[in-house]
């Protein structure tokens, strides 16, 4: 392991994990959103607090923004702003799941007058990507039906595949779609894209620049989602990860939180597959409902730059050799032995080496940034679900 360990640290300082502006915003459950002192109240306040996260890890040059909880009249401006900060904006993420008119689905309705607001929406992304300098439009519908004979299936799917093919022809040449899925939640009978082999038809008849999402939080229990990443790395439609942990559905906890040894499994897969590139975006989607919200995205992006410090140091040759052999036991040990593997003082050192605080955590509850904004940000209305 210790001739791997220089191409390892290599290999982590290129690494970059893109923050969700509504990270930093107040959320909370069905039933309430609960406030904290210093959130956010408008896209460059979050941007402020991205940046303090960037700052002590090195790895989160990157935010998405969420539109239009993130609207402002000039995109370029927070373009701007953010690259003041040492920021670019990333992906952006449409909203066709909270207006009244949606009730019944966005893209999927069987009202065209809904679906052409939606799809409106959609192409209205698209400038603010013209604006911002993003590559990445996030797609994620809400779409689907809670009763059996309440919409014909096929025809959404049609109707779903019309709007697609309509943003897709909109797309620049360096522009992508990434187009992610969901089992279940709110449509409980039919869910639109509910898979990601439904996610990868649709994007395989688009064309090359469209790629699906895998959230790691949108699959029913049991499912082998390294297995999923494997088969679109294959493909070559692996866009980008929602990163998040779950115990029951779409809980959307921290990276890494509840089952570390599966965000392991997936990111052996990742690099095997080739897929540990710019060209696959790592992004966090969560929701920070009761814990404390930067040192939350700091804590997740340290889990995922451990899964995949574990990743790196499996001996690839002597798995191989176990695999071609048949010796079951032999291949499951090497995988063990890079996941049972404390990297901390490995990451630690290559946070020294770049100049950070081999504790980023520790670093930002000594610099007095929660302090200082809990103090400042009084006033307004504080950033949350919808805002």
């Amino acid at each position: 392991m210790t001739d791997a360990l220089p191409a390892v640290k290599d290999a982590l300082r290129t690494q970059a994990v893109e923050t969700p502006s509504w990270a930093y915003g107040n959320s909370g459950t069905r039933f309430k959103v609960f406030a904290q002192p210093g959130v956010p109240r408008t896209p460059r306040e979050k941007l402020d607090d991205a940046a303090k996260v960037h700052e002590f890890t090195g790895v989160t040059p990157t935010v998405s923004l969420h539109i239009p909880w993130d609207r402002v009249e000039d995109y370029a401006a927070l373009a701007a702003y953010a690259g003041e900060r040492g920021l670019k904006l990333g992906a952006i993420n449409s909203n066709t799941f909270q207006d009244d008119d949606y009730r019944l689905g966005s893209i999927c309705h069987p009202d065209a007058k809904v679906r052409r607001k939606a799809l409106d929406h959609l192409l209205e992304c698209v400038d603010i990507m013209d604006a911002t300098g993003s590559r990445d439009l996030k797609l994620w519908f809400a779409d689907g039906t809670n009763y059996p004979g309440q919409d014909d299936i096929r025809a959404r799917q049609d109707r779903l595949a019309e709007a697609l093919s309509a943003v897709y022809g909109r797309l620049g040449d360096e522009q992508r779609m990434l187009l992610e899925y969901k089992f279940f939640e709110p449509a409980f009978y039919t869910t639109d894209v509910p898979d990601w082999g439904t996610a990868y038809a649709h994007c395989l008849t688009l064309g090359q620049k469209a790629r699906v999402v895998v959230d790691t939080g949108h699959h029913a229990p049991g499912t082998n989602i390294e297995f999923i990443v494997a088969t679109l790395l294959r493909a070559g439609k692996l866009g980008a990860f929602d990163f998040n942990s779950r115990f029951y559905a779409d809980d959307d906890l921290m990276a890494g939180a509840a089952d570390p040894f599966q965000l392991f499994r997936i990111m052996c897969e990742v690099i095997r597959g080739g897929g540990f590139t710019p060209d696959t975006a790592f992004m966090l989607d969560q929701c920070h409902n009761i814990e404390a919200k930067i040192p939350a995205v700091i804590r997740s992006v340290m889990n995922v730059q451990e899964a995949t410090a574990k990743a790196l140091l499996v001996d690839r040759e002597a798995l191989a050799a176990a695999q071609r052999s048949g010796d079951v036991l032999e291949a499951n040990a090497v995988l063990m032995d890079a996941y049972n593997t404390d990297v901390r003082p490995l990451l630690a050192e290559v946070r020294e080496d770049q100049g950070l605080d081999p504790d980023p955590v520790a670093a930002y509850h000594r610099s007095g940034w929660a302090r200082k904004i809990a103090d400042e940000r009084v006033g307004g209305q504080q950033a949350g679900w919808g805002a």
